[in-house]
């Protein structure tokens, strides 16, 4: 669900397309896509393999895990985009939103290389800005929402919104003790991948 942060770590707009694709792929499946979209896929899971394993986010998990356990890691998920959406060390308020509407344009490109419920999900993305609206806390309010309302096993009204906004400054120090190890290990991966063209 932290789609702000994956998009945001890439070097390619190939890169860009194989970041979102990965959560819709079988593993067996990602060599049939071009390099430069492979190569998304490869850093999409090295970002999730990362953030899985870090301190910091171990620490931001106990905010969420008394109420949805071991979904706990896809609300921080969800509250990480909120402080990268806020993070102007990165970029800039306009910049965010240039960041946003590429990141749509090139999704809209590359539209065949995704299934049916992506598409769908991609208009509601663009329509509602969901990118740029991550920095509201009424946009990870209705990030949150999303994610309790795919959950098979989760009470529909649990107040982890409501956690967050209690948690906001705990989490914003996790963010930042994790956030600059992150972008370094990206930026360690993409050169690996860089060399293997």
């Amino acid at each position: 669900m932290n789609y702000l942060a994956h998009s945001f770590l890439t070097f390619t707009d190939g890169q860009i397309v194989g970041q979102f694709l990965e959560d819709f792929i079988r593993n067996k499946d990602r060599f049939s896509f071009p390099k430069d979209i492979q190569d998304g896929i490869t850093l999409h899971r090295a970002i999730d393999t990362f953030t899985d394993s870090h301190p910091a986010i171990h620490e931001a998990k106990k905010v969420f895990a008394p109420l949805v356990r071991l979904y706990a890691g896809a609300f921080v998920d969800v509250a990480m985009d909120y402080f990268v959406a806020n993070d102007f060390s990165l970029n800039s308020s306009e910049s965010w939103k240039a960041h946003s509407l590429h990141v749509y344009k090139v999704l809209n490109e590359n539209k065949k290389w995704f299934p049916e419920n992506f598409k769908i999900m991609l208009k509601k993305m663009e329509e509602d800005d969901w990118l740029y609206n991550y920095r509201e806390d009424w946009g990870i309010q209705f990030s949150m929402k999303n994610v309790l309302n795919k959950a098979k096993y989760l009470e529909k009204e649990i107040p982890v919104f409501e956690a967050f906004l209690q948690n906001k400054d705990f989490l914003q120090k996790c963010y930042d003790d994790f956030f600059p190890d992150l972008l370094e290990h990206t930026k360690g991966i993409n050169i690996l991948l860089q060399l293997e063209n």
